[in-house]
């Protein structure tokens, strides 16, 4: 007996999720992980209110970014939710007003967790590098760690890598210094 090879998982799979999970689509499979942990929501919210302030509305450094907190990406048929990402507003002058955007971003920031870890990395990345996002982001907050990425043609290069206290600039953000204790909620 043959049974039927599974069908392609589609946006309405995503829609159907309850609430509590979040649902990416890549490569025809729905991949559902739980709401971040507390040492995630910290790292996310602190780094995020950092580059909010100060690249998007330019309170203490250049401004001129775009910075959200979970969007729902569609790129090509693959649907996934980064932790954080920015665009360039010479790239998106003005962010749609649909639920989701459809133009990769020009950075993305992944929050490891033990559940999300393997599928950020093995998944997550390469769909990133084939909607040529320029930079790339890995922080994880039970290890306390910053790796900082760029593409470099069809690869993801490592840049550098934080840790612990560490005081950090990291491209594309630079011009911003990062306390990374702070996003380990110390």
């Amino acid at each position: 007996m043959t049974l039927p090879a599974p069908r392609p998982a589609t946006y309405d799979d995503l829609v159907a999720l309850p609430e509590h999970v979040v649902g990416e689509l890549v490569a025809g499979q729905l991949h559902v992980s739980p709401r971040p942990a507390i040492p995630h929501a910290i790292g996310g919210s602190a780094l995020g209110a950092t580059l909010l302030t100060r690249m998007q509305f330019g309170d203490g450094g250049p401004g001129g970014w775009w910075i959200l907190d979970e969007p729902e990406l569609h790129l090509a048929d693959d649907i996934v939710v980064p932790d954080l990402a920015g665009w360039r507003r010479e790239r998106l002058p003005a962010p749609p007003r649909d639920a989701f955007i459809t133009l990769a971003p020009d950075w993305v920031c992944e929050i490891l967790s033990p559940s999300t870890s393997r599928f950020d990395r093995t998944k997550k990345l390469p769909l990133y590098a084939r909607a040529r996002v320029p930079h790339l982001w890995l922080l994880d907050p039970l290890s306390e760690t910053l790796e900082i990425y760029r593409l470099q043609g069809e690869y993801w290069v490592l840049l550098a890598a934080h840790g612990g206290d560490d005081t950090v600039k990291a491209e594309p953000f630079e011009m911003v210094e990062l306390d990374l204790k702070r996003l380990w909620g110390r």
